[in-house]
């Protein structure tokens, strides 16, 4: 019986674990980072704009405006089942809305009509600023400094400057509006429900899995694609990992817990995609954007205001779609046609720099390890600048001398 009992003891103890306790800042960081190499070795890179710009570019179809705004080469936009960036997002919130059923924190989240209309503001902002900064948090700047991106630092900038400008509105807001601020509304799902829901999620990636595996050729390794995914989407769901909360929190509480995660995260994925690309496994050009200059300063301060007024940046967006936040339901829409017209509008205006093009309106395409820098000098002013991340957050904590008043 003893045996018995310690074995079921040690079950529930890893359920525990893995599915229901909050994960840290540093796990989760190292795990994204390892799955975002995995994710570049197996096909690509990844990050939140491709899908959501898919699904805007439907959206934009569906509602018959697809001919008369005359900005894409295509008849259609591309099937959502069988775009890479769309089933990366796909396999995204389906990994989030499994840790969400399995952890016990999916339920339906109706927020007060100020926020829906704030999440309406901060798809708007979101998806222009994406746009300006060649991706989100993850494509602007987690991955784009990954893939060893100039670009990458100019968004970094601008996150920092909208965050910043993100909270100061907050406070305002705060102390002088209170229309819309009630009526939220919480929706409960009894746990065994969740867990249907759990088992119904499993089938559904076994079951896309084997799907994908099936076509021929590239269409094939999106069965790997979609699985990569899921499981950045439940790490980061369970790490509640939000990169925008590690520019937020150093000048809100004076926490920097997230910011280490994403610091740790930044340096491991900068490795991991150097060994990629210098062994000539996976093209130089993924996530190098011609925005390192003004694309990047002003799309990331754009993108880090909508951050802050939808509660999410565009990863945490997707995650928290799969926990039942309707905020973020509405967010993703608003963030998705935005992106795609003005991602079709740059690109027809030819204001984002190429390879071949190094310099246009949105800065200067550069690829670091193709300068003076070499991929050893590259990777060490990475690590230059996340330890000088490090050491002003982590004095921070103790200062608080970067806190913004109320």
């Amino acid at each position: 019986m003893s045996e018995g009992s310690d074995f079921g003891n040690a079950v529930s103890g890893l359920y525990k674990k893995l599915c229901k306790d909050e994960w840290s800042t540093i796990t989760s960081g190292i795990i994204v980072a390892f799955l975002s190499v995995l994710m570049l070795a197996w096909m690509r890179p990844w990050g939140a704009v491709g899908a959501i710009r898919n699904w805007g570019e439907w959206l934009i179809y569906g509602c018959g405006f697809w001919d008369t705004l005359d900005l894409w080469d295509a008849d259609m936009p591309r099937n959502a089942l069988i775009a890479s960036g769309s089933v990366i997002g796909i396999g995204f919130v389906g990994g989030s809305f499994l840790s969400a059923n399995l952890g016990d924190n999916f339920d339906i989240r109706i927020p007060p009509v100020l926020e829906m209309c704030k999440g309406v503001i901060a798809g708007l902002f979101m998806g222009v600023g994406a746009a300006f900064a060649g991706g989100c948090n993850v494509g602007g700047f987690y991955n784009s400094i990954g893939n060893l991106s100039a670009s990458g630092f100019a968004m970094w900038l601008g996150l920092v400057i909208g965050v910043i400008a993100g909270l100061k509105y907050i406070y305002w807001e705060m102390e002088h509006i209170t229309w819309g601020s009630g009526g939220a509304k919480t929706i409960e799902f009894p746990v065994p429900l969740r867990r249907i829901l759990a088992i119904l999620a499993i089938i559904g990636f076994v079951w896309g899995a084997y799907k994908y595996a099936d076509m021929d050729a590239y269409d094939g390794m999106l069965s790997g694609i979609l699985l990569i995914a899921g499981g950045l989407g439940y790490t980061m769901q369970r790490g509640r990992w939000c990169m925008v909360q590690g520019f937020r929190e150093p000048h809100m509480t004076g926490n920097a817990n997230m910011a280490k995660g994403v610091i740790v995260s930044i340096l491991l994925v900068a490795v991991g995609i150097a060994v990629l690309k210098y062994t000539e496994l996976r093209p130089v050009a993924h996530y190098i954007r011609g925005t390192f200059g003004l694309g990047g300063v002003v799309g990331g301060a754009l993108f880090g205001l909508g951050a802050m007024l939808a509660g999410g940046c565009g990863t945490g967006t997707l995650w928290r779609v799969g926990e039942g936040q309707v905020k973020l339901w509405l967010v993703v829409p608003f963030f998705g046609v935005s992106n795609a017209i003005m991602g079709a509008l740059i690109k027809e205006w030819e204001w984002e720099a190429t390879a071949d093009a190094p310099s246009a309106f949105l800065g200067k395409w550069i690829y670091m390890p193709e300068t003076f820098l070499g991929y050893g000098g590259t990777l060490a002013l990475i690590a230059v600048a996340m330890g000088a991340w490090y050491l002003v957050v982590t004095w921070n904590e103790k200062s608080g001398k970067l806190i913004v008043d109320m």
